[in-house]
Parts: C-alpha cells; sequence; structure tokens
C-alpha cells in the first residue's frame, strides 16, 4: 500500500510541476492580443464661465502587448449626453508603458492621439493617461484608468473608466 500512496504522491508532484511549466511557458508568449469594454465617466469642461459638461459612455478597447514593459493600444468610444453636449465618438490609438508590480498587478501610462467628436465638433489632439489592472483569471484582468484625451484653448476632455480586459 505504501508504493501506491508514494507513486500517487509523485504522479500529482509531477502534473503539478509540468501544469505550472505550461502556465508560465503561457504568460511568456508575446505578441499577446487583448480586447476590453469600459464604462467612461468623461467630462468637457470649457475654459472661461461655460459650464462643465459630464456623463457616462461606453469604451471597447483593444492592443498587443510585445513584452512585459511594452504595448499598444486602441480606444474606441461613444455615448452619454449633458444639455446640448453629446459624445458621438472618440478613437485613438496609444503607446503603453507597464511596470509589473507583481505577477497579477501592473501599472501603466498611455501616451498618443486620439481623435473626439462632439456634435458634429471634431477635434484631435496628443493624448495621456494612466491605470491599473488587476488579474482576477489567468486571462482575465479589472482595471481602471484616467485620460486626458482633448487639452486645447477652448476645453479639455478627460475620462476615467473601469472594467474589464480579455487576454487570448
Amino acid at each position: 500500500m505504501k508504493p501506491l500512496v508514494i507513486s500517487a504522491a509523485s504522479a500529482t508532484l509531477l502534473a503539478t510541476g509540468l501544469f505550472a511549466g505550461a502556465a508560465q511557458a503561457q504568460q511568456a508568449l508575446y505578441p499577446q492580443t487583448y480586447i476590453g469594454g469600459d464604462a467612461i465617466f468623461w467630462e468637457l469642461d470649457p475654459d472661461g464661465p461655460a459650464t462643465s459638461r459630464d456623463d457616462i459612455g461606453l469604451r471597447v478597447n483593444g492592443g498587443a502587448q510585445f513584452n512585459d514593459y511594452f504595448a499598444v493600444e486602441g480606444h474606441l468610444g461613444s455615448g452619454g449626453s449633458d444639455g446640448n453636449v453629446e459624445l458621438d465618438y472618440l478613437v485613438g490609438a496609444y503607446a503603453k508603458g507597464i511596470l509589473p508590480i507583481s505577477q497579477e498587478f501592473r501599472a501603466y501610462g498611455l501616451a498618443g492621439v486620439t481623435e473626439v467628436d462632439f456634435n458634429a465638433d471634431r477635434e484631435s489632439d496628443f493624448s495621456y493617461g494612466a491605470g491599473a489592472e488587476f488579474d482576477v483569471a489567468p486571462n482575465l484582468a479589472v482595471g481602471a484608468d484616467y485620460m486626458r484625451y482633448l487639452d486645447n484653448s477652448n476645453y479639455t476632455f478627460d475620462a476615467a473608466s473601469v472594467g474589464i480586459r480579455y487576454r487570448f
């Protein structure tokens, strides 16, 4: 009976080691593509005495991560209106610098360009932001970020987001 218990324990340890090695090898495969969905809490803040406008929209993002520290990402968002201001769309492309804090937690910074359309008033500008994400499953993460999409002489357009990301 003892040889069977020792053999079962050995087989269990061997299988665990093989699965752990396979999981580590799977994490190291690059480029790694991802897609996500977010709720965005946007604010259009005009310079001067005009009232700021804000609402909630939706954003889809996706990208490719080339190593532990760098990715490229795109955003496509729409939705929400406040008074006569309606977010028809935002579309942007960004370089993403990643700082791995732990195996499951990452902070990141984004820099790129965005085009935003409010009621046929279309603007493009340099955009930047920062965020973080936390893995809740091997291919699924929750995250949040804050972006400055537009900063021109008449107004700024910012958005905070929370959402999920799926890595393929």
